[in-house]
C-alpha cells in the first residue's frame, strides 16, 4: 500500500537514486559504524545504508511507517519524536564511543533537532544531515554575511562543518519549495570549555537586534550583570568572530 506524504510530520520522500548514491558516498558508511538514522521514511537511504553496515538504528514517528521498518530483518526501530531521544543513553546501549548520525530532517524542526543533537555531542563522531540550503548557508556562513547569526555561532564553536552536496526539489516526492543540500558536521576534537547555557543566553542576546550596535543590546546585558570586558560593543552581532564571542562567554560565565 502506498505511503502518502503526511505534512504534519514535514514528509519528502528521496526518490532520485543518483542523489542517493552521492549522499550514501559523501557519508562513507563502514560495515559495523554504530549509526543512527532520524526519519528514515520509505527506507530510500536506509536500505543502502544498511547493505554496507550490516545493522542500522533508526528513529521513525510515523507510526505506519515504523511498522513497515520493523519488518527489515537488519533494522532496530525507535518509535519516537527525536526530540525525545536520549542519544547519550543510546550510544551507552549500543556500546558506541561515536555515533555516526544522518536523516533526511523535517524542514520544520531542523532547528530544535540540531540544538538537541548539540547536547550529546560528547558521544558523536560525526553527522550527515539533509537541510533546507538556507538553513545549511546560516550553520556555514562566515562573520560580515548576510546568512551569519545565532545558528552559525551557536554550532560552530563545537563542530566543523561543510556543505557537501546540493539536492534539488525535483529529488524529492513530493518536490518540496525550497533547496535541500547535505551539511556534515564534525566535533571538534578539543572544544574550548564554555558553559553552553551561558553562551546560548549571550549569543541570543547578540543576535536579537541585528541592526543595532551592541552597545545597545549585549552591553545592556553585560552591565546587567556586573560584567565588564574590553570587548568591542560598537560592532554589529554579525561582525563577530565565533571565538570572539567564546572568549567572552568564558570571561563572563559564573
Amino acid at each position: 500500500m502506498k505511503h502518502i506524504a503526511r505534512k504534519r510530520f514535514g514528509q519528502h520522500f528521496l526518490t532520485d537514486t543518483a542523489v542517493i548514491d552521492a549522499i550514501v558516498g559523501s557519508i562513507g558508511p563502514a560495515s559495523g559504524d554504530p549509526m543512527v538514522e532520524i526519519g528514515p521514511g520509505l527506507a530510500a537511504l536506509t536500505q543502502p545504508l544498511v547493505e554496507r553496515l550490516g545493522r542500522l538504528t533508526v528513529i521513525e514517528l510515523d507510526r505506519d511507517l515504523a511498522v513497515r521498518l520493523r519488518a527489515h530483518g537488519q533494522l532496530d526501530v525507535i518509535e519516537s519524536d527525536v526530540l525525545r531521544v536520549d542519544f547519550t543513553a543510546l550510544a551507552q546501549r549500543l556500546g558506541a564511543t561515536g555515533l555516526r548520525v544522518v536523516g533526511n530532517l523535517p524542514y520544520n524542526i531542523s532547528t530544535p533537532i540540531l540544538f538537541h543533537l548539540l547536547d550529546h555531542v560528547a558521544v558523536v563522531r560525526d553527522q550527515h544531515f539533509m537541510l533546507q540550503k538556507e538553513v545549511i548557508d546560516r550553520m556555514v556562513a562566515q562573520p560580515a554575511t548576510a546568512d551569519y547569526g545565532r545558528l552559525s555561532v551557536m554550532l560552530q564553536w563545537r563542530y566543523a562543518m561543510e556543505n557537501v552536496l546540493f539536492v534539488p526539489p525535483e529529488s524529492f516526492d513530493p518536490p518540496p519549495r525550497v533547496d535541500s543540500a547535505i551539511v556534515r558536521m564534525v566535533p571538534l576534537v578539543s572544544p574550548p570549555a564554555v558553559d553552553v547555557a551561558h553562551y546560548g543566553a549571550l549569543v541570543q542576546v547578540a543576535f536579537s537586534q541585528r541592526r543595532k550596535i551592541l552597545r545597545n543590546t549585549l552591553g545592556r546585558w553585560l552591565e546587567e550583570r556586573g560584567h565588564e570586558s574590553n570587548f568591542d560593543l560598537q560592532r554589529r552581532a554579525e561582525e563577530v568572530p565565533v571565538s570572539e564571542y567564546v572568549a567572552l562567554a568564558q570571561a563572563t560565565q559564573a
